[in-house]
Formats: C-alpha cells, structure tokens, sequence
C-alpha cells in the first residue's frame, strides 16, 4: 500500500474503528492489506488505512453508526471477484474496506421447505456443497464459485451460466438481512414464498452493489437437483445457426434446457491452447460452437432427448457437427472449455471487455454488427464473443492484435466501449447486464438510462444513505 493522503482517515478514528472488531481483525499492515486493494482484472488499484473484518452482524451494524456519525466512506467487499471495480477503495485514502468474508457460516438448511439461510461471507461452492448434502441444488453457477461470495453475488444480482432455466440471483433469494447507513438493521430473513405485504424492500438491495445497505444474510431458494444432466457440444456455421439449434431446443426440452452458451472459434483456439488439458471436442474447425445441457428427473432421459434434438438439428443443416458427452467427466471437459474462456484471454495480451445484454432474437445481428465496427476500429483486433445465448447476455471481448503494445491497446478502452455500446443501445440492449457498474461504467447510466428512471434512482440513494458513505462513486 502507498503512503496515504495527508486528508486521510485519522489515527484515532481507525482506532475507534478498529476497537469494534478488535486488533486481530483491523488490518493495517501494508502486506496484509494489499490483497484487498487489487481488482482481479487489474483495472484498479486504491488505498485504504485500515481493513476491518467483522464477525457479526452486530459488529457490522457498529461500523456503520460510527461511519455515519463521522461521514466515513465505506467499501463492502467480499470474494474480490467483481470485474467492474465495485469492491475496490479508490486513491483518497478516506474509504474503509470492510470486508465480509468472516461472516460465512451456513445458519440453517431448511431441507423441506427448500431454503439455505446463510451470510454473505459464505463462498457460492460452500452454499452448493451443502445444498447438495441436504438433497438440493442452488442453481447459480459461476466461474468463480470457489471464491465469490454470497454478499457479492447478492450486491451485483449475479447471472451465471444456469439463468436461462432459474433466473438471475434476484430470482433465487427469498429474504435478506441488510444493515443500512446509520447501524440500523433490517432483518427480513424470511422464507415466504408468497408476502405481498407491501413492498418487496429486498429488491431494492439486489443488484445495488452495497450502495443502499449492507447485506449481511439471505435466505436462498433451493431448486430439486436433477436425477440426470446430458451435455453437447456443437460445431454451427454462424450465430443465426445457433439461434435456431436455440429455438429447436426450447421447443423440444422446454425448462428441461438449463444450459445454453455461445462460443467462437477463436475463444476455443485460446482455451485449448492455455487451459492445461483442454482439447477440441470436434474434429473439424467451425466458426461457432453452442454447449447445451438438459436435465431431467428419474422419469426423463434428457441423453435421449439432446440426441433427438442433435439429430433433427444436424439432418436440418442448422448444426454442421456435434458431439455428445458419454460420461460425467466428459461432460465436464465441455463444461471446463466454457468456464475457462475468461481466464485464458489474458494470455493473448490486452482484453477489452463488454458484458452486454441484448434481446435473444437479436444477439446474431448484434455479433455481425459490433464484430465489423471494432474490427474497422482496430485493424487485427481479435473479437472473443461467448456467453450466455439462451439470455441474451454476451461477453464481447476484444483481444489486441498480435504483437500489438499491451498499454497502448487498452488506452482505447473507452473509445471501443463508445463504438460498442452505441450498438447495443440501437438493439435497446444493456451494457451492464451480469457484472453490474461499480466505477467502471457508472458514468454509461445516463446514457443508457431514462431520465426519470436515474432520478428515481438517486432519491433512493439519498433516502437510505443520506449521507453517501455507502461505496460512494459507485453506480450513482
């Protein structure tokens, strides 16, 4: 950590700090801190005079009156996994980080009502592995799931590979407890499934990247696991082919589709060539290729019914090839090629990143649009297009060229996101549609936002956080 700003948190504020979660958990070592400082994309980096580690939801709520009292800034953080820069304190040395991850005890499993009541210091792989041992499954699935957590997941309204059949997280939590600006605590921890008492006040906690509250627990909804899952791999000659093997899908398996993810050529060429182990799963190159999953209960057999819709697919010309996992672990190969696309990209140099969202129907003429517009924008810029098909929501990664200079690529960061983001809003699409705002793309709302809607939102921040000390400078 770099020496701090002379206007910045006082020592014996950071004692009076530090003295409701007691020394052990107030970290000021500069070693111990800089783990906390670093955005995982490296995009920022910040300061802070001391982070502190509650362990409790009383020792949150203390935190927050005397950050009120003072008009302290405070940055909620939990994994560190964001990738809009949410989490992450900026350079003025006046923010505190107040990090969750000692707030992760699983509380109850309700085994049959189909609920978890958890913190948010809980990981997204502790909550599935004990779902799992109650005899459920919590639908969200990440990447990141060893390391994100429920906080996180909760704050920026996670997505995932598994909304196109459960939703987004907003869809999978059933009560919250928050701790709002001045130390109050609102505990609505309850497991309804239906209360039509009034507003629905978690939702306003969902999603708004700990600008409004605090989450410190949820209750989560639990989904029956499936008693199989088949997995495919298909090769397709375009986008549009792969909106069709989509729609062929939807109508044969309808909610038995959990899965269906968009890839490029060029994304798995850098998989198979970074992912240690990974390997085409096709014989033959295609420009595109989709991951369907199917899942079925003890009286489905969705290996019977992908193979069904594979065939009618492949005799129809929509799909050039596919291949059809015959093992649990080679569905996981398949599965690993998806999950490891991010990662590999760092290798190739230089990714500028687009986490957009646009109608189903319109997601290959967006491709054809945005791919052209940046590839004239950048002569030999590598276009790594994948994600969520089945959503809409498309992670449009730009590589640098070959031998191109690293910092001189991103400089341009914000002149392709103009180039790109100017064709979503011509689709009526969102340039925020999984990994939320934060610093990264807070100055994109008014653009892409109604007036009223953005003043709406303001009022919020101004009626629970009156002060703005909750992640100020982020979304708002």
């Amino acid at each position: 950590m770099s020496a701090l700003p002379s206007d910045a948190v006082s020592r014996d504020l950071v004692a009076r700090f530090a003295a409701l979660v007691g020394p052990r958990h107030a970290l000021t070592d500069p070693a111990d801190i800089a783990p906390y400082l670093v955005e995982w994309r490296d995009l920022y980096r910040g300061v802070t005079p001391v982070v502190l580690r509650p362990g409790s939801v009383a020792e949150v709520a203390a935190i927050l009156k005397l950050a009120h009292e003072t008009g302290t800034p405070i940055i909620p953080q939990s994994g560190n996994t964001g990738l809009v820069g949410g989490q992450t304190p900026d350079c003025s040395g006046r923010e505190v980080l107040l990090s969750l991850t000692r707030l992760d005890k699983v509380r109850t499993v309700d085994a049959e009502g189909g609920t978890m009541t958890v913190e948010a210091g809980v990981t997204l792989q502790a909550v599935h592995d004990a779902a799992e041992a109650a005899g459920w499954l919590f639908p969200l699935t990440l990447a990141s799931q060893g390391s994100c957590r429920i906080g996180g997941n909760i704050a920026t309204n996670a997505g995932g590979t598994a909304v196109l059949a459960y939703g987004n997280m907003r869809e999978l939590v059933m009560g919250l407890e928050v701790v709002l600006a001045d130390g109050r605590v609102w505990n609505g921890l309850r497991r309804l499934r239906k209360d039509n008492a009034g507003y629905d006040l978690k939702q306003l906690f969902i999603g708004a990247e700990g600008t409004l509250g605090i989450v410190t627990a949820a209750v989560l909804k639990l989904v029956a696991r499936p008693a199989r899952t088949a997995v495919a791999f298909a090769g397709l000659d375009s986008a549009q082919a792969a909106l069709g093997l989509l729609e062929r899908a939807r109508r044969r398996a309808g909610p038995a589709l959990t899965g269906f993810e968009l890839l490029p050529r060029r994304g798995l060429e850098f998989t198979v060539r970074h992912l240690p182990g990974a390997r085409d799963p096709l014989a033959d190159p295609h420009a595109w290729y989709a991951l369907l999953e199917l899942s079925g209960g003890q009286e489905a057999d969705p290996q019977a019914m992908l193979e069904e819709i594979l065939s009618d697919a492949l005799e129809a010309e929509v799909a050039a090839d596919a291949a059809l996992a015959q093992s649990e672990a080679q569905a996981a190969d398949f599965w690993r090629l998806r999950h490891g696309m991010s990662e590999v990209q760092k290798h190739e140099g230089g990714s500028i990143k687009h986490d957009i969202s646009v109608p189903v129907a319109e997601v290959p003429a967006f491709l054809d649009e945005a791919i052209a517009a940046v590839e004239a924008l950048v002569p030999g810029c590598r276009p790594v297009p994948f994600g969520h098909m089945g959503d809409g929501n498309i992670h449009f990664n730009v590589s640098q060229p070959v031998g191109a200079d690293k910092v001189a690529y991103l400089a341009g960061w914000d002149a392709m996101n103009a180039v790109v983001h100017a064709i979503v809003a011509r689709y009526d699409g969102s340039v925020a549609a999984e990994h939320g705002v934060g610093r990264l793309k807070r100055a994109l709302l008014a653009d892409v936002k109604d007036p009223v809607e953005m003043e709406l939102m303001r009022t919020l921040k101004r009626a629970l956080d009156p002060k703005g000390i909750l992640n100020p400078g982020r979304v708002v």
